[in-house]
């Protein structure tokens, strides 16, 4: 299946890792030779209730027998999705009320920066280095990594840039911005938290201007970081939320989320502002509807900050500089590129999964499944530093 699977199968780099998959469990993936791996990447963030996930399941085998795809997008009503939004705004500040289903988190971020650009009647937009909102050409366009850019330029015009967690940036947001797109923790960047305020700073920055705050929540959302969204630990209320990955407990999907006033203007003037054929896909909808019930039904949420608490307990070494994040999107830093590689292949090889981030190469990705149980942290961590200790 390797030889196939690089032969016929278009790749993301020249050296994937490769893995044979049989099937997957909880907390775990089997391969073919029938070795099973620890997962502490969860799809990149994206199985956030494990692997088949019971209620999840149900509710696709549930949806399945009794239609598929009917319509394109919002021309008929369809149970799962009205129910998800619904549930969604219910969780949600109140000024956040409508809810657009795409099908990834990159399409999402499309059309909030084209509802940014609609609501405004301005172009420029405005995002930061070394940020991450998918790989299309919009949010190529926003994304700040020149390296992984440069190729496939020209992108999308006026589109500037500043720095995360820096003040003095904050004034080159102006009357002629339309939208300012953050992640509430940067993602790539190797998870970096807001600090002394700034997305308050930034938020009120655009209401002084007119413009409007995205705050990406793809990777930090649905319960990652001990909120349903990351931006609630930060005493802010976007103007948009995109959303993606853990949405759907392992299903693609993306959407994206504002005031009803604002979100009505895509469907007039021009009529079909954005439209998407398998947006609000009605197995996914009820998908998406199980996770959401779930996270909010459960204490998986408040249980991803005393996970945290475990990860830095048991995560003690030298080689370890720092652990950055919050929840369950953790980083551990290594000293270099070359240690970070030595230790994500040899937990490989022990059976444990573990990742790398987009821009950050001193970085080792944990983002377990969020229903994770202290023997498995405390497994996996065993693992993290018996590799640490061969490497010293």
């Amino acid at each position: 299946m390797k030889n196939d699977f690089l032969k016929y199968q278009a790749q993301t780099s020249p050296y994937p890792l490769g893995m044979e998959v049989s099937h997957a469990k909880g907390s775990y993936i089997y391969d073919t030779n029938g070795k099973k791996f620890l997962d502490f990447v969860a799809g990149v963030s994206a199985c956030s209730l494990g692997h088949q996930p019971a209620r999840v399941n149900q509710a696709i085998k549930d949806q399945l027998d009794k239609y598929s795809h009917v319509m394109v997008y919002g021309e008929y009503a369809q149970d799962p999705a009205v129910a998800y939004c619904k549930l969604l705004a219910e969780n949600m500040p109140e000024s956040l009320d409508k809810t657009y289903l795409v099908n990834s988190g990159t399409e999402a971020t499309e059309g909030a920066l084209k509802l940014a650009r609609r609501v405004t009647g301005r172009s420029q937009l405005i995002s930061c280095h070394n940020a991450y909102h998918g790989n299309t050409m919009g949010s190529l366009s926003v994304m700040g990594f020149e390296e992984r850019k440069q190729v496939f330029r020209p992108l999308i015009p006026d589109v500037d840039f500043i720095t995360f967690n820096k003040e003095s940036d904050i004034e080159k947001i102006t009357t002629r911005t339309a939208g300012v797109i953050l992640e509430s923790i940067q993602g790539g960047a190797g998870f970096i938290q807001p600090t002394n305020g700034f997305l308050t700073k930034i938020k009120a920055r655009c209401e002084a201007v007119g413009a409007l705050l995205i705050i990406d929540e793809i990777q930090p959302g649905f319960g990652r970081t001990g909120k349903l969204f990351g931006f609630e630990n930060y005493n802010v209320v976007p103007d948009i939320v995109i959303m993606g990955k853990g949405m759907g407990g392992g299903m693609p999907v993306g959407a994206f989320t504002a005031k009803a006033a604002y979100m009505d203007l895509l469907s007039d003037n021009p009529k079909l502002g954005h439209i998407t054929t398998f947006g609000g896909h009605p197995v996914i909808a009820a998908a998406c509807l199980a996770t959401l019930r779930e996270v909010t039904e459960t204490d998986l949420i408040p249980q991803t900050l005393e996970k945290e608490k475990l990860f830095r307990s048991l995560l003690v070494h030298p080689l370890i500089e720092e652990i950055r994040g919050k929840g369950l999107m953790l980083a551990a830093m290594m000293p270099s590129a070359e240690i970070t590689n030595d230790v994500i292949f040899k937990c490989q090889d022990q059976g444990l999964i573990l990742f790398w981030l987009l821009f950050e190469e001193k970085a080792i990705r944990i983002t377990p499944p969020l229903t994770i149980s202290e023997d498995e942290i405390r497994e996996g961590c065993a693992i993290i530093l018996e590799a640490l200790e061969e490497i010293v």
